[in-house]
């Protein structure tokens, strides 16, 4: 009896696939040298948190599902008058993905969610900072199969970052789209 361990469909791939592409693609002389996904950061903010502390349940519930990992509040960092805001209030929900858990997530990102978005043609491959990090918007929360759009009180984006070992926005870009990203097909 051997004691396989599982790991994630896209992980799998990385080793396998994405690592002598880029290798070949950019002339590594080592595998270290590959840039590689370190985390996923999912970012939501709550809009009318400050007034409706629910909202903040439901959002950490809903994140919760969509990652597969306990969501933490975000607290805000100082009093604002205007929005009736003080310090160290919930205003949004935040989790970071590591390890397996990220590449489930992300797998999940391209072969399900995105294509459940109306009028998808790509991804914006634009949205690179210039340190080799990517950051995704989504509009609404309902593309993902976990979230029950009958129990959905109200719609709201996310914002998603992929944070990158690579050294540059290109390398970041090869990176992403041998993973399977979806970019439009913009000629340059």
């Amino acid at each position: 009896m051997s004691t396989t361990t599982y790991a994630p469909r896209l992980a799998e791939r990385y080793k396998k696939e994405v690592v002598p592409a880029l290798t070949k693609k950019f002339g590594y002389k080592s595998v270290m040298q590959t840039p590689k996904l370190e985390k996923i950061c999912i970012n939501r903010g709550v809009n009318g948190a400050v007034s409706d502390k629910k909202l903040i349940d439901i959002a950490l519930d809903e994140m919760t599902t969509i990652t597969g990992q306990k969501a933490v509040a975000t607290m805000s960092k100082k009093d604002i008058s205007n929005f009736k805001l003080r310090k160290a209030m919930p205003i949004g929900v935040r989790v970071t993905l590591r390890g397996g858990k990220m590449y489930e997530f992300l797998d999940r990102l391209i072969a399900v969610a995105l294509p459940r978005v109306r009028d998808f043609k790509g991804i914006n491959e634009k949205s690179f900072d210039g340190r080799g990090n990517y950051t995704l918007g989504v509009t609404e929360q309902i593309i993902f199969p976990e979230i029950d759009i009958d129990k959905v009180n109200k719609i709201t984006g996310l914002d998603i970052t992929f944070v990158t070992t690579a050294n540059t926005d290109e390398e970041a870009f090869e990176l992403l789209k041998e993973l399977g990203m979806p970019f439009k097909n913009i000629k340059k």
